[in-house]
């Protein structure tokens, strides 16, 4: 039964994550509950092994608009906005059922980069091309994390069979 309601949980867990929702975080706790309560042994390893991937998906997830940004010509202020408007966005997206956080915050960091690099007095061109990278960098950032969450899941239902 608890090898039912991990593989329950990895997967809701990892249908949150596009929608912005901490899904890797919740997979590694689901991992840890599973060894500590439940009848299932899944081992150390796997276990850190899941948080230390969680932690690197989430540092991804912050920082990848910012680097695709700075990498499309924008400045430190327009990567900065991209962050913000990122977590802006993901949370103004929340009430639209499906895919509003997700286009919120593919738009947030667009407007936000957009933004932050126009108000460091960037020319139109300039902006939109770094906004525009801050937008394909949160879009990386959100396949980058659905991949860790892959790789979670396959890892700790791995252990947990075996």
């Amino acid at each position: 039964m608890t090898i039912l309601l991990l593989t329950i949980a990895l997967a809701l867990s990892l249908l949150a994550i596009p929608f912005g929702l901490p899904g890797t975080w919740l997979m590694a706790l689901a991992a840890f509950l599973a060894d500590r309560i439940g009848d299932v042994h899944i081992g150390a390893t796997a276990l850190v092994g899941s948080a230390l991937i969680a932690l690197v998906a989430e540092l991804l997830d912050i920082t990848l608009s910012a680097r695709y940004t700075r990498k499309y010509g924008g400045s430190s202020r327009g990567a900065w906005g991209a962050i913000v408007g990122g977590l802006v966005g993901a949370v103004v997206g929340v009430p639209v059922p499906l895919v509003g956080s997700v286009l919120g915050a593919l738009g947030g960091s667009f407007a936000g980069a957009l933004a932050f690099e126009l108000w460091g007095g960037a020319t139109h061109g300039a902006a939109t091309r770094a906004a525009t990278g801050a937008a394909i960098g949160r879009a990386v950032a959100m396949a980058s994390k659905a991949g860790a969450g892959c790789v979670i899941a396959a890892w700790v239902l791995g252990a947990a069979l075996l």
